[in-house]
Protein backbone atom coordinates (compact mmCIF):
# COMPACT_ATOMS: atom_id res chain seq x y z
CA UNK A 1 0.00 0.00 0.00
CA UNK A 2 2.88 2.37 0.71
CA UNK A 3 4.13 1.84 -2.83
CA UNK A 4 0.66 2.55 -4.19
CA UNK A 5 0.39 5.78 -2.22
CA UNK A 6 3.85 6.78 -3.44
CA UNK A 7 2.85 6.34 -7.06
CA UNK A 8 -0.45 8.15 -6.53
CA UNK A 9 1.41 11.00 -4.86
CA UNK A 10 3.80 11.21 -7.78
CA UNK A 11 1.01 11.18 -10.35
CA UNK A 12 -1.13 13.66 -8.42
CA UNK A 13 1.80 16.03 -8.03
CA UNK A 14 2.42 15.81 -11.75
CA UNK A 15 -1.14 17.02 -12.30
CA UNK A 16 -0.32 20.37 -10.74
CA UNK A 17 3.26 20.69 -11.95
CA UNK A 18 4.47 22.41 -15.08
CA UNK A 19 7.58 20.22 -15.17
CA UNK A 20 8.02 16.46 -14.87
CA UNK A 21 8.97 15.48 -11.33
CA UNK A 22 9.42 11.74 -11.59
CA UNK A 23 12.60 11.42 -13.58
CA UNK A 24 14.60 10.09 -10.63
CA UNK A 25 11.86 8.11 -8.89
CA UNK A 26 11.81 4.30 -9.05
CA UNK A 27 8.40 2.73 -8.60
CA UNK A 28 8.11 -1.03 -8.11
CA UNK A 29 6.15 -2.91 -10.77
CA UNK A 30 3.87 -4.66 -8.31
CA UNK A 31 2.37 -1.26 -7.60
CA UNK A 32 0.77 -1.35 -11.05
CA UNK A 33 -1.32 -4.37 -10.12
CA UNK A 34 -2.68 -2.54 -7.10
CA UNK A 35 -3.57 0.45 -9.27
CA UNK A 36 -6.11 -1.62 -11.15
CA UNK A 37 -8.19 -2.00 -7.99
CA UNK A 38 -7.82 1.62 -6.97
CA UNK A 39 -8.91 3.46 -10.10
CA UNK A 40 -11.42 5.56 -8.20
CA UNK A 41 -8.68 7.58 -6.56
CA UNK A 42 -7.32 8.53 -9.99
CA UNK A 43 -10.43 10.38 -11.11
CA UNK A 44 -8.87 13.85 -11.28
CA UNK A 45 -5.19 13.23 -11.91
CA UNK A 46 -3.13 14.36 -14.85
CA UNK A 47 -1.07 12.08 -17.11
CA UNK A 48 2.44 11.11 -16.20
CA UNK A 49 5.01 11.01 -18.95
CA UNK A 50 5.46 7.27 -19.38
CA UNK A 51 8.61 7.63 -21.44
CA UNK A 52 10.42 8.91 -18.33
CA UNK A 53 9.85 5.64 -16.48
CA UNK A 54 10.01 3.43 -19.54
CA UNK A 55 13.21 1.72 -18.44
CA UNK A 56 11.43 0.39 -15.32
CA UNK A 57 8.42 -1.18 -17.04
CA UNK A 58 7.54 -3.66 -19.75
CA UNK A 59 5.34 -2.57 -22.66
CA UNK A 60 2.36 -4.30 -21.00
CA UNK A 61 3.00 -2.34 -17.78
CA UNK A 62 3.02 0.92 -19.70
CA UNK A 63 -0.19 0.05 -21.52
CA UNK A 64 -1.92 -0.60 -18.19
CA UNK A 65 -0.70 2.69 -16.74
CA UNK A 66 -1.80 4.49 -19.91
CA UNK A 67 -5.24 2.88 -19.74
CA UNK A 68 -5.74 3.87 -16.10
CA UNK A 69 -4.62 7.42 -16.68
CA UNK A 70 -6.76 7.84 -19.78
CA UNK A 71 -9.78 6.66 -17.81
CA UNK A 72 -9.00 9.22 -15.12
CA UNK A 73 -8.60 12.01 -17.66
CA UNK A 74 -11.77 10.99 -19.48
CA UNK A 75 -13.73 11.56 -16.28
CA UNK A 76 -11.91 14.71 -15.22
CA UNK A 77 -12.63 18.27 -16.37
CA UNK A 78 -8.94 19.07 -16.03
CA UNK A 79 -6.57 17.33 -18.38
CA UNK A 80 -4.05 17.86 -21.11
CA UNK A 81 -6.33 17.02 -24.01
CA UNK A 82 -3.63 16.26 -26.55
CA UNK A 83 -2.01 13.68 -24.30
CA UNK A 84 -5.45 12.13 -23.88
CA UNK A 85 -5.53 10.98 -27.45
CA UNK A 86 -1.95 10.11 -28.28
CA UNK A 87 1.59 9.73 -27.06
CA UNK A 88 4.78 8.36 -28.52
CA UNK A 89 4.00 4.85 -27.28
CA UNK A 90 1.07 4.78 -29.70
CA UNK A 91 3.47 4.99 -32.64
CA UNK A 92 6.72 3.47 -31.37
CA UNK A 93 6.98 -0.22 -30.55
CA UNK A 94 4.96 -3.30 -31.36
CA UNK A 95 1.16 -3.01 -31.45
CA UNK A 96 -1.17 -5.96 -31.91
CA UNK A 97 -2.87 -5.90 -35.31
CA UNK A 98 -6.63 -5.64 -34.73
CA UNK A 99 -7.30 -4.44 -38.27
CA UNK A 100 -5.14 -6.08 -40.92
CA UNK A 101 -2.89 -3.93 -43.05
CA UNK A 102 -4.74 -4.85 -46.24
CA UNK A 103 -8.15 -4.03 -44.79
CA UNK A 104 -6.86 -0.81 -43.27
CA UNK A 105 -5.34 0.26 -46.60
CA UNK A 106 -8.64 -0.37 -48.38
CA UNK A 107 -10.70 1.53 -45.81
CA UNK A 108 -8.30 4.47 -45.67
CA UNK A 109 -8.45 4.66 -49.46
CA UNK A 110 -12.26 4.79 -49.26
CA UNK A 111 -12.14 7.68 -46.78
CA UNK A 112 -9.37 9.42 -48.69
CA UNK A 113 -11.50 9.43 -51.85
CA UNK A 114 -14.21 11.45 -50.11
CA UNK A 115 -12.24 13.95 -48.01
CA UNK A 116 -9.72 16.76 -48.60
CA UNK A 117 -7.56 15.30 -45.81
CA UNK A 118 -4.78 12.89 -46.73
CA UNK A 119 -5.56 9.56 -45.12
CA UNK A 120 -2.98 7.54 -47.00
CA UNK A 121 -1.78 4.33 -45.38
CA UNK A 122 1.22 4.76 -43.13
CA UNK A 123 2.73 2.16 -40.73
CA UNK A 124 2.72 4.69 -37.90
CA UNK A 125 -0.95 5.49 -38.48
CA UNK A 126 -1.71 1.74 -38.52
CA UNK A 127 -0.16 1.44 -35.05
CA UNK A 128 -2.17 4.36 -33.73
CA UNK A 129 -5.46 3.01 -35.05
CA UNK A 130 -4.83 -0.50 -33.72
CA UNK A 131 -3.74 0.97 -30.38
CA UNK A 132 -6.98 2.95 -30.07
CA UNK A 133 -9.15 0.00 -30.97
CA UNK A 134 -7.40 -2.33 -28.51
CA UNK A 135 -6.89 -0.03 -25.53
CA UNK A 136 -9.43 2.77 -25.84
CA UNK A 137 -12.44 1.18 -27.50
CA UNK A 138 -14.53 1.39 -24.33
CA UNK A 139 -14.45 5.20 -24.35
CA UNK A 140 -15.99 5.62 -27.78
CA UNK A 141 -19.66 4.84 -26.95
CA UNK A 142 -19.73 7.81 -24.54
CA UNK A 143 -17.84 10.01 -27.02
CA UNK A 144 -20.32 9.10 -29.72
CA UNK A 145 -23.22 9.98 -27.45
CA UNK A 146 -21.72 13.45 -26.97
CA UNK A 147 -21.11 13.64 -30.71
CA UNK A 148 -24.82 13.10 -31.40
CA UNK A 149 -25.47 16.29 -29.43
CA UNK A 150 -22.61 18.45 -30.75
CA UNK A 151 -21.91 17.25 -34.29
CA UNK A 152 -25.08 18.61 -35.96
CA UNK A 153 -24.26 22.06 -34.59
CA UNK A 154 -20.62 21.74 -35.67
CA UNK A 155 -21.62 20.67 -39.16
CA UNK A 156 -23.94 23.65 -39.57
CA UNK A 157 -21.16 26.15 -38.90
CA UNK A 158 -18.42 24.21 -40.71
CA UNK A 159 -20.62 24.21 -43.81
CA UNK A 160 -21.30 27.92 -43.40
CA UNK A 161 -17.54 28.65 -43.45
CA UNK A 162 -16.85 26.14 -46.26
CA UNK A 163 -14.72 23.94 -43.99
CA UNK A 164 -14.65 20.15 -44.45
CA UNK A 165 -17.35 18.53 -42.34
CA UNK A 166 -14.77 16.02 -41.09
CA UNK A 167 -13.21 18.85 -39.09
CA UNK A 168 -15.79 18.05 -36.42
CA UNK A 169 -13.48 15.27 -35.24
CA UNK A 170 -10.96 17.91 -34.22
CA UNK A 171 -13.07 18.75 -31.17
CA UNK A 172 -12.68 15.15 -30.01
CA UNK A 173 -8.91 15.40 -30.33
CA UNK A 174 -8.92 18.74 -28.54
CA UNK A 175 -11.37 18.16 -25.69
CA UNK A 176 -13.16 14.81 -25.94
CA UNK A 177 -16.24 16.98 -26.55
CA UNK A 178 -16.13 18.44 -23.05
CA UNK A 179 -16.89 22.20 -23.20
CA UNK A 180 -15.46 22.70 -19.71
CA UNK A 181 -12.16 20.97 -20.52
CA UNK A 182 -9.05 22.87 -19.45
CA UNK A 183 -5.50 21.93 -20.27
CA UNK A 184 -2.61 22.51 -17.90
CA UNK A 185 -1.49 25.54 -19.89
CA UNK A 186 -4.93 27.18 -19.85
CA UNK A 187 -6.48 26.13 -23.17
CA UNK A 188 -10.23 25.91 -22.59
CA UNK A 189 -13.42 24.60 -24.13
CA UNK A 190 -14.43 22.24 -26.93
CA UNK A 191 -11.88 23.79 -29.27
CA UNK A 192 -9.23 24.52 -26.62
CA UNK A 193 -8.65 28.23 -27.11
CA UNK A 194 -5.91 29.92 -25.14
CA UNK A 195 -6.96 33.19 -23.53
CA UNK A 196 -5.23 35.44 -26.06
CA UNK A 197 -6.47 33.53 -29.10
CA UNK A 198 -9.98 33.55 -27.69
CA UNK A 199 -9.85 37.32 -27.31
CA UNK A 200 -8.58 37.61 -30.88
CA UNK A 201 -11.78 35.91 -32.03
CA UNK A 202 -14.08 37.92 -29.75
CA UNK A 203 -14.62 35.24 -27.10
CA UNK A 204 -15.33 37.21 -23.94
CA UNK A 205 -14.02 36.16 -20.55
CA UNK A 206 -15.39 37.89 -17.48
CA UNK A 207 -16.45 37.26 -13.92
CA UNK A 208 -19.39 35.06 -14.91
CA UNK A 209 -18.86 33.97 -18.49
CA UNK A 210 -16.14 32.21 -20.44
CA UNK A 211 -17.24 32.13 -24.05
CA UNK A 212 -14.45 29.70 -24.90
CA UNK A 213 -16.78 27.23 -23.14
CA UNK A 214 -19.78 28.31 -25.22
CA UNK A 215 -20.36 25.53 -27.77
CA UNK A 216 -21.82 27.82 -30.42
CA UNK A 217 -19.55 30.86 -30.05
CA UNK A 218 -16.38 28.79 -29.69
CA UNK A 219 -17.31 26.73 -32.75
CA UNK A 220 -17.78 29.88 -34.82
CA UNK A 221 -14.41 31.17 -33.58
CA UNK A 222 -12.76 27.85 -34.46
CA UNK A 223 -14.23 28.05 -37.96
CA UNK A 224 -12.82 31.54 -38.43
CA UNK A 225 -9.39 30.49 -37.18
CA UNK A 226 -9.28 27.35 -39.33
CA UNK A 227 -10.30 29.41 -42.37
CA UNK A 228 -7.42 31.79 -41.74
CA UNK A 229 -4.96 28.91 -41.39
CA UNK A 230 -6.17 27.32 -44.61
CA UNK A 231 -5.64 30.63 -46.40
CA UNK A 232 -2.00 30.48 -45.27
CA UNK A 233 -1.23 26.86 -46.16
CA UNK A 234 -3.84 25.91 -48.78
CA UNK A 235 -3.86 22.46 -47.17
CA UNK A 236 -6.22 21.19 -44.47
CA UNK A 237 -3.68 18.82 -42.90
CA UNK A 238 -1.20 21.65 -42.42
CA UNK A 239 -3.99 23.92 -41.19
CA UNK A 240 -4.71 21.31 -38.51
CA UNK A 241 -1.05 21.16 -37.51
CA UNK A 242 -0.98 24.96 -37.30
CA UNK A 243 -4.15 24.96 -35.16
CA UNK A 244 -2.20 22.95 -32.60
CA UNK A 245 1.24 24.53 -32.68
CA UNK A 246 0.75 27.84 -34.47
CA UNK A 247 1.49 28.70 -38.11
CA UNK A 248 5.06 29.73 -37.26
CA UNK A 249 6.07 26.24 -36.18
CA UNK A 250 4.56 24.69 -39.30
CA UNK A 251 6.32 27.18 -41.57
CA UNK A 252 9.62 26.41 -39.81
CA UNK A 253 9.01 22.67 -40.20
CA UNK A 254 8.37 23.15 -43.94
CA UNK A 255 11.62 25.06 -44.28
CA UNK A 256 13.66 22.55 -42.25
CA UNK A 257 12.25 19.66 -44.28
CA UNK A 258 13.58 21.18 -47.46
CA UNK A 259 10.29 22.66 -48.59
CA UNK A 260 7.98 19.65 -48.30
CA UNK A 261 4.32 20.48 -47.70
CA UNK A 262 3.05 17.02 -46.85
CA UNK A 263 2.35 16.41 -43.17
CA UNK A 264 4.22 13.10 -42.96
CA UNK A 265 7.29 14.67 -44.58
CA UNK A 266 7.45 17.60 -42.17
CA UNK A 267 6.36 15.59 -39.11
CA UNK A 268 9.93 15.01 -37.80
CA UNK A 269 10.44 18.78 -37.66
CA UNK A 270 7.24 19.61 -35.75
CA UNK A 271 6.97 19.91 -31.96
CA UNK A 272 6.45 16.50 -30.36
CA UNK A 273 2.85 17.29 -29.39
CA UNK A 274 1.95 18.33 -32.92
CA UNK A 275 3.72 15.30 -34.39
CA UNK A 276 1.10 13.14 -32.68
CA UNK A 277 -1.80 15.46 -33.36
CA UNK A 278 -2.80 14.53 -36.89
CA UNK A 279 -2.48 10.76 -36.39
CA UNK A 280 -4.92 11.22 -33.50
CA UNK A 281 -7.27 13.09 -35.81
CA UNK A 282 -6.95 10.49 -38.59
CA UNK A 283 -7.47 7.60 -36.16
CA UNK A 284 -10.56 9.25 -34.69
CA UNK A 285 -12.03 9.81 -38.16
CA UNK A 286 -11.35 6.19 -39.08
CA UNK A 287 -12.96 4.76 -35.93
CA UNK A 288 -16.07 6.92 -36.22
CA UNK A 289 -16.42 6.06 -39.91
CA UNK A 290 -16.15 2.30 -39.35
CA UNK A 291 -17.64 2.13 -35.86
CA UNK A 292 -20.27 -0.45 -36.83
CA UNK A 293 -17.70 -2.74 -38.40
CA UNK A 294 -15.57 -2.39 -35.27
CA UNK A 295 -18.47 -3.26 -32.99
CA UNK A 296 -18.59 0.22 -31.42
CA UNK A 297 -22.06 1.62 -30.78
CA UNK A 298 -22.98 4.96 -29.18
CA UNK A 299 -24.61 5.26 -25.81
CA UNK A 300 -28.01 6.91 -26.19
CA UNK A 301 -27.70 10.67 -25.54
CA UNK A 302 -29.91 12.24 -22.89
CA UNK A 303 -30.86 15.07 -25.24
CA UNK A 304 -30.24 16.22 -28.80
CA UNK A 305 -29.29 19.75 -29.76
CA UNK A 306 -32.42 20.18 -31.90
CA UNK A 307 -34.49 19.52 -28.78
CA UNK A 308 -33.18 22.73 -27.16
CA UNK A 309 -33.63 26.45 -27.65
CA UNK A 310 -32.54 29.68 -25.99
CA UNK A 311 -34.38 32.49 -24.24
CA UNK A 312 -32.95 35.81 -23.09
CA UNK A 313 -32.97 36.56 -19.36
CA UNK A 314 -34.06 39.92 -17.99
CA UNK A 315 -32.17 39.89 -14.69
CA UNK A 316 -29.34 38.01 -13.02
CA UNK A 317 -30.56 34.52 -12.13
CA UNK A 318 -28.96 31.29 -10.95
CA UNK A 319 -29.37 27.76 -12.22
CA UNK A 320 -30.88 26.88 -8.84
CA UNK A 321 -33.64 29.45 -9.25
CA UNK A 322 -34.47 28.35 -12.78
CA UNK A 323 -34.44 24.72 -11.69
CA UNK A 324 -36.74 25.34 -8.71
CA UNK A 325 -39.42 26.98 -10.85
CA UNK A 326 -39.18 24.98 -14.10
CA UNK A 327 -38.15 21.56 -12.87
CA UNK A 328 -35.10 21.42 -15.17
CA UNK A 329 -32.34 19.71 -13.22
CA UNK A 330 -29.16 21.64 -12.45
CA UNK A 331 -27.07 19.02 -14.25
CA UNK A 332 -29.08 19.60 -17.44
CA UNK A 333 -28.74 23.38 -17.14
CA UNK A 334 -25.00 23.02 -16.61
CA UNK A 335 -24.65 20.73 -19.63
CA UNK A 336 -26.64 23.04 -21.90
CA UNK A 337 -25.02 26.26 -20.62
CA UNK A 338 -21.34 25.46 -19.91
CA UNK A 339 -20.20 29.04 -20.58
CA UNK A 340 -21.53 30.23 -17.20
CA UNK A 341 -18.65 29.65 -14.81
CA UNK A 342 -20.56 30.10 -11.55
CA UNK A 343 -23.92 28.64 -12.63
CA UNK A 344 -25.16 32.22 -12.69
CA UNK A 345 -26.56 33.98 -15.77
CA UNK A 346 -25.76 37.69 -15.46
CA UNK A 347 -27.85 40.58 -16.65
CA UNK A 348 -25.90 43.53 -18.03
CA UNK A 349 -27.42 46.42 -19.93
CA UNK A 350 -26.68 46.20 -23.67
CA UNK A 351 -25.05 42.76 -23.17
CA UNK A 352 -27.82 40.21 -23.58
CA UNK A 353 -27.33 36.78 -22.02
CA UNK A 354 -29.56 33.81 -22.64
CA UNK A 355 -30.25 30.41 -21.16
CA UNK A 356 -30.51 27.25 -23.24
CA UNK A 357 -33.34 24.97 -22.16
CA UNK A 358 -35.04 21.81 -23.39
CA UNK A 359 -37.73 22.98 -25.78
CA UNK A 360 -40.46 21.31 -23.78
CA UNK A 361 -39.50 23.55 -20.85
CA UNK A 362 -39.56 26.89 -22.66
CA UNK A 363 -43.26 27.40 -21.95
CA UNK A 364 -42.66 26.57 -18.28
CA UNK A 365 -39.92 29.21 -18.14
CA UNK A 366 -42.14 31.84 -19.79
CA UNK A 367 -45.07 31.00 -17.52
CA UNK A 368 -42.89 31.19 -14.40
CA UNK A 369 -40.53 33.95 -15.57
CA UNK A 370 -41.76 36.59 -13.12
CA UNK A 371 -41.72 34.05 -10.30
CA UNK A 372 -38.10 33.19 -11.17
CA UNK A 373 -37.12 36.86 -11.05
CA UNK A 374 -39.02 37.37 -7.78
CA UNK A 375 -37.18 34.40 -6.28
CA UNK A 376 -33.88 35.83 -7.50
CA UNK A 377 -34.67 39.19 -5.88
CA UNK A 378 -35.64 37.48 -2.62
CA UNK A 379 -32.45 35.40 -2.60
CA UNK A 380 -30.38 38.52 -3.30
CA UNK A 381 -31.93 40.29 -0.30
CA UNK A 382 -30.99 37.39 1.96
CA UNK A 383 -27.38 37.01 0.84
CA UNK A 384 -24.76 37.76 3.45
CA UNK A 385 -22.46 38.76 0.61
CA UNK A 386 -23.62 40.05 -2.79
CA UNK A 387 -22.76 38.16 -5.94
CA UNK A 388 -19.43 39.23 -7.47
CA UNK A 389 -19.50 42.24 -9.73
CA UNK A 390 -19.55 41.68 -13.46
CA UNK A 391 -16.02 42.53 -14.60
CA UNK A 392 -14.89 42.42 -18.19
CA UNK A 393 -11.32 41.34 -18.91
CA UNK A 394 -11.00 43.01 -22.26
CA UNK A 395 -8.28 45.63 -21.82
CA UNK A 396 -4.72 44.42 -21.89
CA UNK A 397 -1.91 46.33 -20.28
CA UNK A 398 1.82 45.79 -20.56
CA UNK A 399 3.88 45.78 -17.38
CA UNK A 400 7.67 46.01 -17.31
CA UNK A 401 9.28 44.06 -14.46
CA UNK A 402 11.24 46.18 -11.98
CA UNK A 403 13.83 45.36 -9.35
CA UNK A 404 12.14 43.71 -6.37
CA UNK A 405 9.14 42.49 -8.37
CA UNK A 406 7.81 38.97 -8.07
CA UNK A 407 4.67 37.46 -9.56
CA UNK A 408 2.67 37.54 -6.34
CA UNK A 409 3.35 41.26 -5.94
CA UNK A 410 2.41 42.03 -9.54
CA UNK A 411 -0.71 39.86 -9.33
CA UNK A 412 -1.86 41.73 -6.21
CA UNK A 413 -1.25 45.07 -7.89
CA UNK A 414 -3.61 44.23 -10.75
CA UNK A 415 -6.09 42.13 -8.80
CA UNK A 416 -5.45 38.90 -10.71
CA UNK A 417 -4.02 35.48 -9.93
CA UNK A 418 -0.43 34.41 -10.41
CA UNK A 419 -1.62 31.51 -12.54
CA UNK A 420 -3.42 33.92 -14.85
CA UNK A 421 -0.27 35.99 -15.42
CA UNK A 422 1.63 32.80 -16.24
CA UNK A 423 -1.15 31.71 -18.59
CA UNK A 424 -1.34 35.04 -20.44
CA UNK A 425 2.43 35.07 -20.94
CA UNK A 426 3.01 31.34 -21.58
CA UNK A 427 5.29 31.13 -18.54
CA UNK A 428 6.34 27.74 -17.20
CA UNK A 429 7.97 29.09 -14.03
CA UNK A 430 7.65 32.10 -11.75
CA UNK A 431 11.12 33.46 -12.51
CA UNK A 432 11.26 37.05 -13.72
CA UNK A 433 13.93 39.23 -15.29
CA UNK A 434 14.28 42.97 -14.76
CA UNK A 435 12.91 44.68 -17.85
CA UNK A 436 10.78 41.71 -18.85
CA UNK A 437 7.42 42.64 -20.35
CA UNK A 438 4.27 40.98 -19.04
CA UNK A 439 0.85 41.15 -20.66
CA UNK A 440 -1.92 41.51 -18.07
CA UNK A 441 -5.70 41.84 -18.23
CA UNK A 442 -6.30 43.69 -14.96
CA UNK A 443 -9.44 43.50 -12.88
CA UNK A 444 -8.67 46.87 -11.42
CA UNK A 445 -6.26 49.69 -12.26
Amino acid sequence: MKKLLLLLLIISAQAFSQEPIIDSVFVQKDTIIQLKDNLQVLDTIQPIQTEIVKEFYTDDDLKLIDSLLVEAKFKSPLFDSNQYVINDADIIGNVESIVSSDLLKARLAEINATTPFHLNYNPSLEKVINNYIKYRKKYYPALMARAQYYFPMFEQHLDQYDIPIEMKYLAIVESTLDPRAKSRVGATGLWQFMYGTGKQFKLAVNSYVDERQSPVKATIAACKYLSQLYDIFDDWDLALAAYNSGPGNVLKAIKRSGGYRNYWNIRPYLPRETAGYLPAFYATMYIFTYADELGIYPTAPDIYNFQTDTIQVKRTVTFDQISEKTGVENEVLSFLNPQYKMDVIPFVKNKPFSVRLPRNKLVDFLDKEQEIYALAAYDDSKREKPLPKYLEMDKRTTYRVKSGDYLGKIAKKFGVGVSKIKQWNNMRSTKLKIGQRLYIYPKRM
